[in-house]
């Protein structure tokens, strides 16, 4: 028997419930996974509530890491007792001691990386990757606006803009987490709380704006967003931590000087296998190499995962979170 949470119902964090099964054999393609570190998420959230629906009752989580146990036939990429890592799968479920999933999302791990590392920054990581690799290419000199700088996405993303050589101004809730963006690279910071944003960016600037936005907030933030960037500048909407962004007329867009939107998914900058491989090459290298330092600073038993979202809802956790199966 193994453990998992299970979802019956969308709702608050109490539907998140503990349930065991029989696992199964894997398959043609596929691997069973013993796991060490279950990553957390914002879309966790998103699908708990029903934001992102999915078929109930289903499993959530979308990354971890771990041992392999056993292969199906036709698995070449990884084989029992490789330490590997996942994001994204086929259909969520990594809220488990165990699971068997498609082979092909695995990445084997070099011993640089631990397991808990892992957990905190496959997602987070690759959702990094492409947003400014692909998404809106960061270049040398430009600048850009970051919503929650010091969290799991903003942490990795500070870093890996700042090798880059852009100037990142980082929106954050507090003096703590200011102080955590700009130790991550952040050249300046705003509370969101008590400043406006929009005035503070044109500050910054000298009253350009900056090149691009990159916004996981959603609808609290989507107008100072709009209105922080510099004509024909990229509004990158990724996220919604404050709930969805309002209807709006696409005139806005223009009358805000010929901006920019779009909504990219991982999903769609991960969908084939070269797109995968590259953009997760990329991530290790960058964690291998030193460019980025994941920092997970919260872990949760994985049946206090109920408090673990409470929290993360709460805006109480900052950079990486990891849950931690009962079996370790």
């Amino acid at each position: 028997m193994s453990g998992k949470i299970v979802i019956r119902k969308y709702g608050g964090p109490e539907v998140l419930e503990w349930a065991e099964e029989d696992l199964p054999v894997p398959g043609p393609g596929e691997a069973l996974i013993r796991q060490s570190a279950i990553g957390l998420n914002f879309i966790d959230i998103y699908q708990r509530e029903g934001l992102y629906p999915i078929s109930l009752p289903f499993s959530p989580g979308v990354e971890a890491a771990g041992v392999i146990e056993a292969v199906g036939e036709g698995v070449e990429n990884v084989g029992p007792g490789d330490r590997a890592a996942y994001f994204g799968a086929a259909s969520p479920g990594s809220y488990a001691e165990a699971r068997v999933l498609p082979a092909d999302r695995l990445v084997k791990l070099p011993d640089s990386i631990d397991d808990v590392t892992a957990a905190g920054m496959m997602l987070k990581g690759a959702t990094v990757e492409y947003l400014i690799r692909r998404t809106y290419g960061v270049k040398k000199g430009d600048w850009v606006l970051l919503h929650a700088a010091s969290g799991g996405v903003g942490s990795i993303a500070t870093q890996w803009l700042n090798a880059i050589g852009a100037n990142i101004i980082g929106t954050v809730g507090s003096q703590e987490k200011a102080a955590l963006a700009k130790e991550n690279g952040c050249h300046h910071t705003i509370l969101y709380r008590e400043e406006d944003i929009v005035a503070r960016v044109k500050e910054i600037t000298n009253g350009h704006g900056v090149d691009v936005v990159y916004d996981s907030v959603g609808k609290d933030t989507f107008e100072a967003s709009l209105g922080s960037l510099k004509p024909r500048g990229t509004m990158v909407s990724f996220g919604n931590a404050s709930g969805p962004v309002p209807d709006f007329a696409p005139l806005l867009l223009s009358q805000k000087g010929s901006l920019f939107l779009t909504r990219p998914t991982v999903k769609d900058y991960y969908a084939t296998p070269e797109d995968f491989a590259e953009g997760t090459k990329a991530l290790l290298d960058a964690v291998s190499s030193g460019i980025v330092r994941v920092s997970v600073n919260q872990t949760y038993p994985l049946r206090e995962v109920q408090q673990a979202h409470r929290d993360l809802e709460g805006r109480k956790t900052n950079a990486s979170t990891v849950l931690v199966p009962n079996s370790v």
